[in-house]
């Protein structure tokens, strides 16, 4: 047989090797799944919903009109035609590397006034605001002062500057931006 062929021929069995050899590592261990999720493309944040907090919940009182509760806690994410005195609030947050947020809140009304409210406990404005900052890096910061020489270094000659020309007399007065009417 040809030494061509022969070359042809294991490639395919090569191939197959690895697959087999692939297909049995079907679980990954600690150290595969860091790497694994060192190289795992971006995935973009996504909000949905309105973020509803501790003190606007604090603020809702039964016997609130639709439209306050509306200005109060903005447009319901749900509301159905079959369930006319019921709202639902739905607030979810995914981020990469932190297990996803989700908070609900519902609404309950009889006619046009707030009956009762039930959810999850919210966050207050400043607890959320503190999930949302993304963790630095630990390490020592970088000293961020340069010494006067330092900066005599970094600093790029100075050319002589031109001596200035005369500036031009400044009019007593401005023509007409329009013409005059007749």
């Amino acid at each position: 047989m040809p030494p061509l062929l022969r070359t042809r021929m294991r490639v395919p069995l090569l191939c197959a090797a690895c697959a087999a050899l692939l297909a049995g590592c079907g679980t990954l261990d600690g150290a595969t799944r860091r790497i694994a999720d060192a190289v795992t493309p971006y995935r973009v944040e996504v909000v949905q919903g309105n973020f509803v907090s501790r003190e606007q919940v604090e603020a809702l009182k039964p016997g609130m009109g639709r439209q306050q509760v509306r200005e109060l806690l903005g447009t319901p994410l749900v509301s159905s035609l079959f369930h006319a005195d019921r709202w639902d609030y739905v607030f979810t947050l995914r981020r990469q590397g932190v297990p996803d947020q989700q908070r609900r809140l519902t609404v309950f009304f009889n006619g046009d006034a707030l009956e009762r409210f039930q959810g999850d406990p919210m966050p207050s404005e400043a607890e959320f605001v503190a999930t949302l900052r993304k963790p630095q890096p630990a390490g020592k910061a970088p000293t961020l002062e340069a010494t006067a020489e330092q900066l005599q270094k970094a600093a790029p000659p100075r050319a002589a500057a031109p001596a200035a020309a005369p500036a031009a007399p400044v009019p007593a007065s401005y023509p007409p931006l329009e013409p005059p009417s007749r």
